[in-house]
């Protein structure tokens, strides 16, 4: 017995397990695409699934686009962000802060903290430099931040802590 399968049962099934792994990332636009593929395409025991899905990653869309109420709500969302491994969605909120008040030191610190947890040693210098520059505090900050300890070994990241020279 050949039973063929119907190709957009497949492409259904296909479209529901990208837009669930999507999911999974946190990357909740991409997956509102599949699942709105799916609601169009596939059968009915999928599109019931998917319609539930799809109301999580709207409500899930509405919470992160919403309007901070100020740049700290921000600023401590894009730390939840990283906190949870969402590298680039912490970096386009943080930059995001920077661009609009060049001034918060606390974004660059971000920035440079961000930079060293994914490999980017010098821009991670730079944007530590600056919130340095902006608040002298962010030195002994980073002097004690156990998420700088990937940089512990550079020396232009000791120089950049310990200027005077002294590594107590």
């Amino acid at each position: 017995m050949n039973k063929t399968v119907d190709p957009r049962f497949t492409q259904a099934v296909q479209a529901y397990e990208q837009a669930l792994k999507s999911m999974q990332s946190q990357k909740f636009d991409r997956a509102r695409t599949f699942f709105e593929k799916v609601i169009a395409n596939g059968p009915k025991e999928l599109v019931d699934r998917a319609l539930v899905h799809l109301n999580i990653c709207n409500q899930q869309l509405t919470r992160t686009q919403t309007n901070f109420k100020s740049v700290d709500e921000h600023y401590d969302y894009a730390v939840s962000l990283m906190n949870m491994g969402d590298y680039v969605g912490a970096r386009e909120h943080l930059e995001e802060i920077s661009r609009k008040d060049p001034s918060l030191d606390f974004a660059w610190y971000g920035l440079a903290v961000l930079d060293c947890l994914t490999g980017r040693a010098q821009e991670s210098l730079q944007h530590l430099a600056e919130a340095i520059r902006l608040n002298p505090h962010n030195r002994l900050q980073a002097r004690n931040d156990s998420d700088f300890r990937n940089m512990a070994d550079d020396p232009r990241f000791t120089e950049l802590i310990y200027p005077e020279g002294t590594t107590a």
